[in-house]
């Protein structure tokens, strides 16, 4: 290794070096927030080729996003000074298994140019099945299935394994769905993320050569974010993990912030039992935060039973103690921020430096109308993802016809856009033909022109279509992709329709697709561009200019910022009262690591505040403002690092904020008053916005729509899943109990 290398492990701490250093058998890495665990990771890749004790592909290293991916190669090839053969096998679970699968597609019956489809996707294709089935689709919501689907996969289920109670009829429709839904997704060729680790856990179990070459292949591996495993990821491991069990494993069980997609914190929590002769190195040193906002993390945290146990310590100066605020409502929350930004912050830090970090994004409303009324600069992390853009998947779509025929999504969604006389009639009879003589979209359309199905006009309008296409394949042998869908856009008149639109939203579609135009020249070739796009998890967000960073704590997962406001901590919000209803003490352990984890973003200042009223959704009727009560999580927060609602100073600077602020001292503040009378209670109860005396779950009669189940409670109006009615929204009074059949 070079001498930079050499540098950077001598500026390691003594568990930092424990952790690179030990090389054989399992080792599980508890690394506390900003930690060092990237470096770590990397450092540990580059020592294992400067020791000789593999080659660089020989390594197979997980990571939890794109962006952490590319960061790690980059620095491990600087560790290795470049060498060609340093590279290991780097990315997620997703993009690693998209490599696995196109080289292995036929064991499962797919071709290696399979197209990977994105949530809009998944959810088209299954109202497509739910429409061919005539199932109702107000009684089976798609978005319920999409998500049974994926919590199926996330267990390694696939159709044939799925065991479901005869009595559970809202998972009856979604497991015919689903056995409809794989079988349409092999015929065109195409794969969901689901599928991308299913297919891959399939493989290794029913073809043990290829599954016996990965294993021998893999001298050691090495997983980031451990604790955001879930039950299939960590199969997918253990597949192809040898007999040496070189399994590195590193993460943090205090931030296991996913188990509604499916992650298990158990993974990490039962490591030590699955691997015997683990060695365990906790990096509990953090090198971003101060004293202050460490020790608070600490104390909260702290109230959780199910970890592991460690201690985050800081050796920064003390800092600037943690401020808690009470506002009167949302709204005077998002205005006082904006005080203290102004009238404070910006003084001293940059915009970029600056994070509000909401548990709801509906909670974002009142901020962005606040930063456009006074003109303060923002972004929206976590929003809308580029490539789901309506125009920008209409361009996409184009690409994947040309690229597979037989993707009949692509199709539909550019067979009449823009218009071209081919209404839903024609569709419809498309599909009805496709199922018939079992061919794709494509086909079918180019068979019928010479048959007497359609009208004249129609019939025409789908001929130039079909020559289009066929055109654009045979060019897209020679131009390249960029050129291609040039042509694309100018000859199927999309880039003229936004052009006659004259309006400021059609402009900012046209500035989208030059944007996309200019992301393609990044990649060599059309199938490149097309696989490397699909794997994208979210958005590269745009970090240009000075901006506040508005977004949920889980968007922030991984990020830090000098200064961090955590609004809304209120019983009901945060934590989160459909959390709590629907798991009970294991929720509020996991909206406590939230918390830890929104704690820890913060490197110099962290404010805290409440409301004493929240206006829920986003609706105008005064009804929706609710009172609240202070989060529990902040009677957790030990006092002595905390500034309680007094009025803010610099430590710094001679400063006292406008009564605009509007401040109230304990003893006025109706929030305080009710926190102070229910602190005691609220370490026990499972608080709920619950003003009836049915429960989540429970069965229920209603005199028109017949009988169904307890879903979801607000207040004394009940949501229900009912089995001939589909979901709706009952007052309690029309409610009666029964007992399920």
């Amino acid at each position: 290794m070079n001498e930079s290398a050499s540098n950077y492990l001598n500026a390691l701490n003594i568990q930092q070096k424990e952790a690179i250093l030990h090389s054989e058998g399992p080792l599980l890495i508890l690394a506390g927030a900003g930690s060092g665990k990237t470096k770590v990771l990397t450092t540990r890749v580059a020592q294992l080729i400067k020791d000789k004790k593999c080659f660089g592909n020989q390594i197979l290293c997980v990571t939890f996003t794109n962006k952490a991916a590319n960061e790690m190669r980059e620095r491990v090839l600087k560790l290795t000074n470049n060498k060609s053969n340093s590279i290991p096998w780097l990315g997620t679970f997703h993009s690693i298994s998209n490599k696995i699968l196109r080289k292995h597609a036929e064991a499962v019956g797919l071709k290696p140019s399979f197209t990977i489809l994105d949530t809009l996707d998944q959810l088209k294709l299954i109202k497509n099945i739910l429409a061919a089935e005539n199932i109702d689709i107000k009684k089976n919501p798609p978005k319920l299935i999409a998500y049974l689907i994926d919590h199926w996969k996330n267990k390694a289920l696939l159709p044939a394994n799925v065991k479901i109670n005869s009595s559970d009829y809202s998972k009856i429709n979604a497991l015919k769905i689903y056995k409809i839904y794989q079988e349409r997704l092999r015929l065109m060729n195409c794969v969901d993320f689901g599928d991308l680790i299913l297919h891959c856990v399939t493989i290794f179990k029913n073809f043990k050569e290829i599954q016996e070459s990965f294993k021998k292949n893999f001298k050691y591996i090495l997983v980031d974010e451990y604790q955001d495993t879930n039950y299939v990821q960590n199969l997918w491991l253990n597949l192809i993990t040898n007999d040496s069990k070189n399994i590195c494993v590193v993460g943090d069980d205090d931030q296991s912030i996913y188990s509604w997609r499916g992650a298990e914190v158990k993974n990490i929590l039962e490591f030590e039992k699955n691997f015997t002769n683990t060695k365990i190195v906790k990096l509990e040193q953090n090198y971003r935060s101060t004293k202050n906002i460490i020790n608070t993390a600490s104390s909260l945290i702290s109230n959780n039973d199910d970890r592991l146990g460690k201690k985050i310590w800081s050796d920064l100066k003390d800092g600037d103690k943690v401020r808690v605020n009470s506002f009167s409502d949302g709204r005077d929350e998002a205005t006082g921020i904006s005080d203290i930004i102004e009238k404070e912050l910006i003084k001293y830090f940059s915009l970029n430096d600056i994070a509000i970090l909401v548990r709801a994004a509906f909670q974002t409303r009142e901020f962005e109308e606040r930063f456009i009324k006074i003109g303060l600069p923002y972004r929206v992390i976590g929003g809308m993802k580029f490539y789901e853009r309506a125009e920008i998947k209409d361009a996409l779509c184009y690409l994947r016809l040309i690229q597979q025929k037989n993707d009949d999504l692509a199709f539909e969604r550019i067979i009449n856009n823009p218009k071209r006389s081919i209404g839903d009639s024609t569709l419809k009879k498309l599909h009805d033909l496709s199922r018939t003589r079992n061919k794709n979209l494509f086909e079918t359309a180019d068979e019928i022109l010479n048959e007497d199905e359609l009208k004249p006009k129609t019939k025409e309008s789908l001929k130039q279509f079909i020559k289009l296409v066929k055109t654009w394949t045979k060019l897209s042998e020679q131009l390249d992709h960029v050129q291609l869908l040039e042509r694309v856009l100018d000859e199927s008149g999309y880039t003229q329709m936004l052009i006659n639109e004259k309006s400021p939203e059609a402009e900012a579609r046209l500035e989208n697709l030059k944007e996309l135009r200019a992301s393609m020249k990044n990649y060599s070739n059309l199938v490149e561009f097309l696989e490397n796009i699909s794997l994208q998890t979210s958005i590269d967000e745009e970090w240009e200019g000075e901006k506040i960073n508005l977004m949920t704590i889980h968007a922030a997962k991984g990020l830090e910022f000098n200064c961090v406001f955590l609004p809304g901590w209120e019983e009901g919000l945060f934590p989160h009262q459909k959390s709590i209803e629907e798991k009970g003490d294991q929720a509020v352990q996991e909206e406590r690591r939230l918390a830890y984890v929104a704690l820890t973003r913060a490197k110099q200042r962290l404010f805290i505040s409440f409301a004493n009223n929240r206006k829920y959704y986003g609706n105008n009727n005064s009804n929706d403002w609710m009172p609240s009560m202070p989060s529990r999580f902040i009677d957790e927060l030990d006092k002595q690092y905390l500034e309680i609602n007094e009025t803010a100073k610099d430590n710094d600077q001679d400063f006292e904020f406008s009564q605009d602020f509007n401040f109230m001292e304990e003893k006025k503040s109706p929030g305080w008053k009710r926190y102070l009378q229910e602190k005691e209670k609220i370490k026990t109860i499972n608080y709920t916005n619950n003003l009836t005396n049915f429960k989540i779950g429970q069965g229920v009669e209603h005199e028109t729509f017949g009988k169904g189940k307890v879903i979801h409670i607000d207040g004394n109006k009940l949501l229900i899943n009912f089995k001939d009615s589909g979901e709706k929204k009952v007052i309690d009074k029309y409610l009666k109990q029964f007992d399920h059949e």
